[in-house]
């Protein structure tokens, strides 16, 4: 594992603990740019938490299409640091 792969590690738990006093959707939302990164964390918001799904406006289709594709990893991301149970994650083009 590199460096910057144990830097992101370490910081992907210090966050997960840091957001325990948060709701759960604040905590999702918090953990969203660290769950894929900051360039696809601008083109998608976390709108809602309901029963376990996540649910995100997407910028555009190239990125609806980027977010797909990484459905589950970003859902285990997201879990795993926000430390909440996420069942499923829904994709929506925001209207413009």
């Amino acid at each position: 594992m590199s460096s910057l792969e144990n830097m992101r590690s370490m910081l992907r738990g210090t966050l997960g603990r840091s957001l325990n006093a948060l709701t759960p959707e604040d905590r999702l939302a918090a953990a969203w740019p660290v769950a894929c990164g900051p360039a696809m964390a601008a083109h998608g918001e976390i709108v809602a938490f309901f029963e376990g799904t996540v649910t995100v406006q997407v910028s555009d289709p190239a990125w609806l299409s980027q977010m797909l594709s990484m459905r589950s990893i970003l859902q285990n991301e997201l879990a795993r640091i926000a430390q909440v149970k996420v069942t499923a994650i829904h994709f929506e083009l925001k209207k413009r």
